[in-house]
């Protein structure tokens, strides 16, 4: 980590902006210039070369003789060109690296930033000529100096970037100029009539500490003998001013908007024979004690001193007589000057100055453009300021000066080739270095990484700044970079003599503590031009280089630090080349701080194997212990140890894995006996389950717990303690479970010598709970590999679980078989968490065998006797492998996938805990969950549960080969194939209820299904399916109680709110609502709210009749299975449902009137008011909780109110006989397919308008005769003459046919399109009163007038049944009976 110069940039076409700068002059022949360079170079450097030659500096000559090597070929490839041309050039560069200026005379180019792909395909940003042309007004000026300065944007969402960059120039004429990026003159000032000689700027710095003052932003300008400064902000706001007119003026030429003016005071500086360069440093306040001094110099014995010491402006000149000027200007001593701000509005037709203050100037008028030309702006006088004190030198005149960063030191060049580093505070000179002749200076301030000292336990320190000094020697061709205040030379590049060091010293003007919040100012510090390739490079220097000097071992340190990991970060480095530099360099480190951290990060390595880190750590530490015991750091030594005595373990469990032979197996047999019988009876179920579970599934190849082990893993997870002893560090799941594969997988698969591995493993002091624990980790966690052979593993299992308990430290001594045991309670403990139910149940089933053992010979060695003992410790372990063989079948039946084309959806894991933690309903809660993965019917689900009672295995059993016999296509095998499994699902369901016979019980089975359906459909209200099989699941429940509980848990909890929304909706557009509107306000669409309603009626009546039903039967007593007696938890829905309150019936009933009303009109696409069709009253009582009792309509209803709701329902029913129509192959007949049950076409349409007619106090009689005249005119007559029998007025019945088979006879006799000679014959023999009342009906009143004449025939004969004698129409009826006939007889 050492200096380096990086190229950021290049400079295109600089041949171009040459031969413009140098049009009227011929190059000079590059031998002569080279023969100057050479007798230059003549004097004597042996100072420096001395220096340069320290052992020290070895890395710097490396980079030299590299930088040298390529400055080389650059100059080769440059010899063309003309030399040092740049030097005669003015040059500025802007902070941000995107705009530079060249400038010659009267002459300048501005080069703007551009990004380019190069010939590899990279990026890369280039400077590139958008401007250039001749800038002087006045006769015979040129530039003599120039600067640009970036200007923050005001707007909130910048980052930081410059909005515009100004071009400020001085001239030799006294004028400073401001101009845009494109070259647009903005603002013209004279301040002073002698040459500018140096400007230079001050921007805004955050303060690094709380105590140093904020400085401001200015412009300053220096003249022979004066200084001009001109105040940031006043500058900021004036040149955005003057842009915006200038854009204005161009656009438009509109009204000219006075810019503000520009405030900048002017200091005469006296006391100084000569001054070419100046530094404004800024405001500085002098402590007490420099105030007293400075007080006692100046006014003597009797001097007296203000309070609070006075603020300063500090200058700094330099040049001749002194060779170095303090000047310090105390605030509030000179009053701001406002200037002639000279406004310069550019178009094609004029160019304008205007005058802010004084108005000497007007817009120009041709006859008078010449002598305002003429004509010099007043020049203010300036404020005389003395000297304070000055390094007085006679013959050195200084040449340039260049403040630092932080603006406590300066570098100043002199005419003797000297460089001097001043301290302002102090005003002395406090370094020196010889023999750079017209040297360029540049600063690098370089800040402290985030480390150590942010992290610190109290409050962070602040981050440490370094500042470094950057000399270009140009006679010489050489950049150094020096560490301040008395470092060494850091870094040296060769670099060209033809080349330029630009050095701002500021970054964007306009910013200010609030604006910079955030901001990321991305600004170059020091950048080096080199004409000859037009690269512009950059200087970086690391912090670390400013803590180094010739004592200090830790630089070196971090360097060998930063070397080791390059080494580990390389992946093609050889093992054995690995290993000897590591050790190289870890035994090189002294710092016994960073040698640790070395070897930590050397042992974080994933790359490097283990005999590797074995053989380094060694040899460290055998290095450690030839050393003086005293001068040893003790925790590095203890590091050493113990991450040997790990990676010893760590290669001796290897090697035991990869041994050849296995133990012999002398575990104890006779515990394991019964074991094959628990194996065959729980082995269907283990098989269904293995089968379920090896499903594919995507997972990572580094997170299986079969992928290796490395040792940097291993190492982590272990530590060693104080007494030497190995401590287990529990991590991540899968880092713990890799390291249980690591240290037992090889014993369960019977691969390794089983009792070695753990005489191993007890030898070095783990505790055996924790490889207990670790042992049951990977035995849950490898269930899969564990049940492809599970009597083998089970049996490795038990010999380890007896090995591990036979350790000192696994079951006390002093165990009494009558209380519960840690040592199994921890393994009971990991079987009941985890989710591996076959697993945990063989775990369990091992460690129960083992436990019984171990209490067995216990008991022996104290009683002597044939007694078995009996003991707490075996109640737990019955009742545990009870609970996981309940687990380990409803496991099984929640891994069975979801049939194809379903929501699907992850598996539900359970274990033993969460289904105690679940309370009583958690079985039934996960069923449901299952059922609704599964998509089952309810009335499939209801056909299984029934199993319980009855067994019908015989019939599943035939059912299939009954199936088979019919056909043997593809589609039969298919089909059978999913019968099969729809059949095993059933009995895996039958068998899990039996498992729980209380807990999945029928009613608490469906009720928990009703639940998560209408959970589910609240999530997704576009599914009504979901709501409608929730009601049909509540359907189902036996027990009123529970229905009635659930049913208005359903409607307070998810339907009433949506259900007043489409009330209301319904209400405000009068009519059945269109899709958009539906899903805006009940957040639906218009069929899934059809549904919806149609769910709410059904509801609704179910609560009524559970309403009805609850005096007849008891509550229901809700049980538990005795193994599950522990659940603790969150109620079940049916227990939630039977603590709910009774509801009020009427109440009940006026919601599911409303509800059917809502139903009927979104049904048949009515226009309706829903609650205009009932008084304040009934209007009143919606939407009220159902167990209130609320204030009913009651007694005679406004017949205003009957008539709209008489109205409604007759639109009902004809919308239902349209709709029964509308299908072919419909009409009324015995050999008609039957009408749906739920639709527009449902056949219970007709009965519910009869129904709520009663409830809504319209007569029944008008809605059947409506019904009857309906179908009749829909052509459908059977189904007319059913609906006939029961109404009562058949008079108005029989009038109201009569007219309607006139119409039919009408169509076929005079309107119809194919009318026979018959049909005309017959109809000039009916009597003229009938032929007559014919032509006035009017046919197109039918729907379907071209009816059978047979049918017609039925009709008349039905009117001629129901007509009294006297009825005043009978004898027409009696003629259209004779026509009729006659009409059949003719067809």
């Amino acid at each position: 980590m050492s200096c380096c110069l990086l190229e950021f940039c290049r400079v295109q076409e600089l041949k171009t902006v040459r031969d413009f700068l140098f049009q009227n002059q011929k190059t000079e022949p590059p031998e002569e210039k080279n023969q100057t360079a050479e007798n230059e170079l003549s004097w004597d450097t042996s100072d420096w070369e001395s220096a340069w030659d320290n052992n020290e500096n070895k890395e710097d000559d490396a980079a030299v003789a590299t930088a040298t090597a390529t400055a080389t070929t650059v100059e080769e490839e440059g010899a063309g060109q003309s030399v040092a041309w740049l030097q005669d050039c003015v040059v500025s560069l802007s902070p941000c690296s995107d705009l530079l200026v060249v400038a010659r005379e009267h002459k300048a180019v501005f080069l703007s930033a551009k990004w380019r792909t190069d010939d590899s395909g990279r990026e890369e940003m280039t400077l590139a000529v958008s401007w250039s042309g001749t800038l002087s007004t006045e006769e015979g000026e040129c530039v003599s100096s120039v600067i640009c300065i970036p200007l923050a944007s005001q707007k909130r969402s910048s980052t930081g970037r410059p909005d515009w960059t100004c071009i400020v120039l001085g001239f030799s004429s006294g004028y400073v100029r401001f101009y845009t990026e494109n070259g647009v003159l903005l603002l013209a000032q004279l301040l002073n009539e002698d040459p500018v000689l140096r400007l230079k700027c001050r921007t805004y710095e955050i303060p690094r500490h709380p105590g140093v003052t904020e400085q401001h932003e200015e412009l300053s300008i220096l003249y022979p003998a004066a200084l001009v400064t001109i105040d940031g902000f006043s500058l900021f706001q004036s040149l955005r001013a003057c842009r915006n007119q200038v854009a204005r003026a161009a656009a438009a030429g509109s009204d000219v908007i006075q810019p503000p003016p520009l405030a900048y005071k002017k200091w005469g500086l006296q006391d100084m024979d000569t001054i070419v360069d100046h530094s404004s440093v800024g405001i500085m306040t002098l402590c007490v004690f420099d105030q007293m001094k400075n007080a006692s110099i100046l006014g003597g014995f009797h001097a007296s001193v203000k309070g609070s010491p006075p603020a300063m402006s500090q200058y700094i000149t330099v040049g001749g007589g002194p060779y170095t000027g303090f000047y310090y200007a105390i605030e509030g001593s000179s009053q701001p000057l406002l200037s002639h701000v000279a406004l310069a509005v550019a178009s094609k037709l004029t160019s304008a100055l205007f005058s802010a203050a004084s108005g000497w100037l007007g817009w120009k008028n041709k006859n008078e453009e010449e002598p305002a030309q003429k004509q010099k702006p007043k020049v203010e006088p300036a404020t005389p300021l003395a000297v304070r004190f000055g390094l007085p030198d006679s013959r050195r005149h200084g040449e340039s000066i260049c403040l630092s960063p932080c603006n406590t030191l300066a570098g100043v060049t002199d005419d003797f080739g000297r460089v001097t580093l001043l301290d302002l505070a102090r005003g002395i000179a406090i370094r020196m270095w010889k023999g750079y002749r017209d040297a360029q200076l540049g600063w690098v301030q370089v800040s402290e990484g985030r480390g150590d000292r942010e992290s610190s336990p109290s409050a962070p320190l602040p981050r440490r700044h370094a500042q470094f000094l950057v000399i270009y020697a140009p006679r010489r061709g050489i950049l150094e970079v020096w560490g301040t205040q008395q470092g060494p030379r850091v870094g040296a590049f060769t670099v060209g003599k033809q080349c330029r060091l630009l050095y701002a010293g500021y970054r964007l003007m306009g910013v200010n503590s609030v604006t910079s919040q955030g901001w990321q100012l991305h600004t170059q510090q020091v950048c080096l031009l080199d004409p000859t390739t037009g690269a512009l490079r950059t200087v970086t220097v690391p912090f670390h280089l400013a803590l180094s000097d010739k004592k200090s071992e830790r630089a070196k340190d971090m360097h060998l630090l930063k070397r080791l990991t390059t080494i580990l970060r390389s992946r093609e480095v050889e093992p054995d080349i690995l290993e000897s530099e590591a050790k190289s360099v870890l035994l090189d480190i002294k710092h016994p701080a960073i040698k640790k951290q070395a070897l930590e990060s050397l042992l974080a390595n994933k790359h490097a194997p283990v005999s590797c880190l074995t053989n380094i750590t060694r040899a460290l530490h055998d290095s450690l212990r030839e050393q003086d015991p005293e001068a040893v750091d003790e925790a590095l030594l203890q590091l050493c140890s113990s991450q040997l005595k790990l990676l010893q373990l760590y290669t001796d469990i290897q090697q035991l894995h990869s041994a050849a032979h296995t133990d012999a197996c002398s575990e104890a047999l006779d515990s394991l006996a019964g074991i094959e019988e628990e194996l065959s009876r729980v082995g269907p179920t283990l098989q269904r389950y293995a089968q379920l579970t090896s499903r594919p599934c995507v997972s990572f190849a580094q997170d299986s717990p079969a992928s290796p082990l490395p040792a940097r893993a291993f190492l982590s997870q272990l530590e060693c303690t104080e007494d030497g002893e190995v401590k287990v560090v529990r991590g991540a799941d899968a880092e713990w479970n890799q390291l249980g594969s690591f240290l037992f997988w090889g014993c369960l698969s019977g691969e390794s010598p089983l009792h070695r591995v753990c005489d191993t493993l007890q030898q070095t002091g783990i505790s055996p709970q924790q490889l207990l624990s670790l042992l049951l980790s990977v035995w849950l966690h490898r269930e899969k590999e564990v049940l492809r052979k599970p009597e083998e593993t089970v049996r490795k299992l038990h010999t380890l679980l007896i090995a591990l308990s036979n350790m000192k430290g696994a079951v006390e001594e002093s165990w009494d078989t009558q209380s519960v045991s840690p040592w199994w309670q921890q393994v009971r403990c990991a079987c009941v968490q985890s989710h591996s139910a076959a697993a945990a149940l063989l775990a369990a089933l091992v460690a129960h065998r083992a436990a019984k053992a171990s209490i067995t010979s216990r008991a022996d060695s104290k009683l002597q006797s044939e007694w078995e003992a009996v003991s707490l410790e075996l109640e737990q372990w019955a009742v545990c492998v009870r609970q996981l063989e309940d687990v380990l079948a409803l496991q099984t039946l929640l891994w069975v996938p979801p049939p194809q084309g379903t929501a699907g959806g992850a598996t539900a894991q359970c274990s033993v805990k969460t289904l105690l933690e679940g309370g009583r309903g958690g079985m039934a809660d996960s069923i449901a969950k299952w059922v609704f993965r599964q998509d089952m019917a309810p009335e499939r689900l209801k056909e299984i549960l029934q199993r319980r009672e009855v067994k019908e295995g015989e019939d599943s059993s035939e059912q299939p080969e009954q199936r088979r016999g019919g056909g043997g296509g593809e589609k039969e095998k298919e089909r059978s194939q999913e019968d099969t499994d729809a059949n095993r699902t059933a009995e895996l369901l039958v068998a899990v209820c039996q498992r729980f016979p209380d807990s999945l019980s029928p009613d608490l089975l469906f009720a928990h299904c009703c639940w998560e359906y209408v959970v589910q459909w609240n999530k997704d209200p576009e599914e009504g399916r979901y709501l409608c099989w929730a009601v049909e699941h509540l359907k189902l429940v036996s027990s009123p109680h529970i229905q009635l509980g659930i049913a208005s848990m359903m409607w307070s909890t998810f339907i009433v709110k949506r259900f007043s929304a489409a009330a209301f909706l319904m209400e405000k557009v009068g009519k059945a609502p269109k899709d958009r509107l539906c899903r805006r306000d009940v957040g639906m669409g218009d069929k899934a709210m059809t549904s919806f309603l149609g769910s709410c009626v059904q509801l609704l009546q179910i609560l009524m009749e559970a309403d009805s039903g609850v005096e007849e039967v008891s509550p229901p007593e809700l049980g538990v299975e005795e193994a599950w007696c522990g659940a603790e938890g969150p109620a079940s829905i049916a227990e939630l449902a039977l603590e709910q309150r009774g509801v009020h019936y009427p109440l009940v009933q006026h919601h599911c009137l409303l509800a059917s009303l809502l139903h009927a009109a979104m049904t048949f696409s009515l226009r309706v008011k829903p609650l205009s069709l009932f008084d304040s009253k009934g209007k009143n009582a919606f939407f009220r909780d159902l167990t209130t009792i609320q204030l009913m309509p009651s007694g005679d209803m406004d017949p205003g109110l009957v008539s709209l709701r008489q109205e409604f329902l007759l639109r009902v029913l004809t919308g239902w006989v349209q709709a029964i129509d509308d299908a072919p192959g419909l009409a009324s007949g015995p050999g008609s397919p039957p009408l749906p049950c739920s639709g527009p076409r449902a056949d219970w349409w007709p009965s519910l308008c009869l129904e709520l007619g009663s409830l809504l106090q319209v007569n029944p009689d008008i809605l059947r005769r409506h019904l009857v005249c309906e179908l009749y005119n829909q052509g459908l007559d059977l189904r007319a003459e059913e609906v006939m029998l029961e109404v009562e007025d058949k008079d108005v019945l029989g009038s109201q046919l009569l007219v309607l088979t006139g119409q039919r006879l009408s169509y076929s006799l005079l309107h119809s399109q194919s009318q026979t000679q018959a049909a005309m014959e017959l109809l000039a023999r009916l009597p003229p009163t009938l032929c007559t009342w014919l032509k006035a009906m009017d046919p197109s009143e039918l729907r379907c007038p071209l009816v059978p004449l047979p049918q017609s025939s039925r009709l008349v004969s039905r009117l001629i049944e129901i007509l009294p004698e006297n009825h005043a129409q009978y004898s027409l009826a009696l003629h259209l009976l004779e026509a009729v006939e006659a009409l059949t007889t003719e067809d």
